[in-house]
């Protein structure tokens, strides 16, 4: 071994012993006939020092050369430091360095590895392996590595067995965009990636596996953003012989093992609500509820008082920010400026202030009395010192343009803590959305969600208004995992497959071997899949799920580094049986 130590190992308990250390030069500080080095390798990083009298002039003068990101050895005793630093776990202690190996001196690095770095992204991105040298990634792939370790771990002991499904699938229409792989051997057809391992785990569940769960990449060729990568981690796991609340017992035990064990937090109960009443108070299917300033509906108060634009529109909706009775003229101006953007496109915005006094001022005096907004005030239980934030338009549109300004408000008024958990499971959800461009219906979740028992009636006559047995995970605002009971009866899901647009050839073709292994004793089953690389950004209180991930690719699917995706010569293409268009 070319160490006996790592570089955050060695205490006040290890004085006098002689030690090796081999690491990365983190710094260098020459005072002349005294120098030290820092030296730093995953564990933690450790003083080295050279003193004219105890050192050599030779090991004086090579130490002397050392220069950011040299990989050295050092061979010496263990001394207590003069100096104490309590910032690091090896502050009390110091290396009296007797013999220094060069095992590789390094280039100057393109930006500095420390934890305030001057390398912009686009930099690190393309020298990521010297960005993982830095704590703070290095920390969040160890997060990372412990969640998955921990998962593992509970998974096992609830009986769960990891299987390994296919990554080189078939392409099915439903869903993003699959990424698709020329098959040689094969002249004219494509394999895809896989989205999800579906239809896999389902086949499980047939094979008699009633507990299936498995860590897996997932790719989805769809336009990225912080929270999305082309190549994606889920932790997907499968059930048989269960009923909905079975699934949500299970995997709330999951989520809260995991918060006690790598974060000491104890995540409480989860609360739940519906699809419906998620919509209707917040604006989203995924609500943060780290705060209040739910939604209160005001057409009944608001219409009908000579204020055209309250009068013509569908919905009139606001919400209370509390405590915000302050906020001037000048701040509810940017806040209107804020909804007008074409990213929000709200018309305007009506506010209210709650004095203190118990009056109202608001900038809709002209239409409504202080007896009118009394009313607003009550509806959405307001107070003095509170604000009123009101939009109007059409449903959809409104709700969604509140929702943003709900979360402003929270994150201007300091309410979206990090540190602070708020999980929520969001049920029944639509089973089939409507698209108006393809004028069909599309599976909201996926096309082997199965409807609530009650609702299948409904599945013939009125499809748009069946419920779906499917359930999201939410924490702070973020969908961090989603999942259903799946269809395990053959003529449910070719009806299914009808109302989606398939026809029956289609649908033989794309699945029919699902279709078919439901007809050889199909358990009733379900399942969820968690984002596993936006569980663990929460975990680290990030917004990007970038820094958690190894090598990443950047906002235009690119992996800097390797330089990828890239051209492949016409010998591989012909190979394939592609040819390229040379227009």
């Amino acid at each position: 071994m070319l160490r006996t130590h790592t570089c955050g190992e060695l205490r006040l308990a290890d004085i006098n012993k002689e030690v090796i250390l081999s690491g990365w030069v983190q710094r260098v500080r020459n005072k002349g006939g005294l120098l030290w080095v820092d030296l730093r390798d995953r564990y933690g990083l450790t003083q080295l020092i050279f003193e004219e009298g105890d050192s050599s002039k030779e090991l004086l003068e090579k130490a002397a050369t050392l220069g950011r990101e040299f990989v050295v050895q050092a061979k010496g005793l263990v001394i207590e430091r003069t100096s104490k630093n309590d910032k690091i776990p090896t502050g009390e202690i110091e290396i009296k360095t007797k013999e220094l190996t060069v095992l590789n001196p390094s280039k100057v690095p393109p930006f500095i590895i420390e934890d305030e770095t001057d390398g912009g992204e686009d930099l690190r991105m393309k020298y990521r392996y010297l960005d993982l040298r830095r704590n703070v990634i290095r920390e969040k792939l160890q997060l990372r590595h412990r969640m998955m370790q921990e998962t593992r771990r509970y998974m096992d002991g609830q009986d769960f067995i990891e299987v390994e499904t296919p990554v080189l699938i078939k392409s099915t229409p439903e869903g993003a965009r699959d990424f698709v792989v020329p098959s040689r051997i094969n002249p004219g057809e494509f394999y895809a990636l896989p989205q999800s391992p579906q239809t896999f785990k389902q086949l499980l569940m047939v094979s008699g596996f009633d507990r299936y769960f498995q860590i897996v990449k997932c790719f989805r060729d769809e336009d990225l953003r912080a929270d999305r990568q082309p190549e994606f981690t889920q932790i997907d796991c499968e059930m048989s012989f269960v009923e909905q609340e079975d699934i949500l017992n299970t995997f709330e035990g999951l989520i809260g093992h995991l918060f006690s064990s790598v974060k000491k937090v104890d995540l409480g109960t989860v609360e739940r609500m519906s699809y419906a009443d998620a919509m209707t108070y917040y604006g989203n299917d995924k609500p943060d509820l780290r705060f209040d300033m739910r939604f209160a509906e005001l057409n009944d108060l608001a219409q009908g008082k000579g204020f055209g634009i309250f009068d013509a529109a569908e919905l009139v909706v606001g919400f209370c920010a509390t405590g915000a009775g302050e906020y001037t003229r000048k701040q509810i101006d940017a806040l209107t400026e804020w909804v007008k953007r074409p990213q929000i496109g709200a018309k305007g915005l009506v506010y209210v202030k709650c004095n203190g006094d118990g009056s109202f001022k608001s900038s809709v005096d002209k239409f409504y009395g202080q007896s009118d907004l009394q009313a607003w005030a009550e509806r959405m239980d307001a107070k003095p010192g509170d604000l009123l934030l009101v939009l109007s338009g059409d449903v959809q549109s409104t709700r969604k343009q509140l929702s943003e300004l709900r979360l402003k408000m929270g994150e201007e008024l300091g309410l979206r803590d990090r540190n602070v958990f708020k999980p929520l499971w969001v049920l029944d959800f639509p089973l089939l959305e409507w698209d108006d461009e393809s004028k069909r219906f599309h599976a909201m979740h996926h096309p082997f969600t199965s409807p609530k028992t009650e609702d299948l009636k409904l599945l013939e006559t009125d499809p748009g208004n069946v419920r779906a047995n499917a359930y999201d995970l939410v924490i702070n605002g973020v969908e961090i995992g989603g999942g259903s009971i799946r269809i395990h009866d053959r003529g449910v899901q070719q009806t299914m497959f009808t109302h989606l647009g398939f026809s029956d050839e289609e649908a033989k073709d794309q699945f029919g071997f699902l279709m078919e292994a439901f007809e050889f004793g199909a358990p009733p089953h379900g399942g969820i899949a968690f984002g596993f690389d936006r569980l663990c950004a929460i975990f680290g209180g990030s917004d990007s799920i970038r820094d958690y991930i190894a090598f990443p690719k950047n906002n235009s699917g690119r992996d800097v580094m390797i330089d990828s995706p890239s051209a492949i010569s016409s010998e591989q293409l012909k190979e394939l049986n592609i040819a390229l268009d040379k227009k």
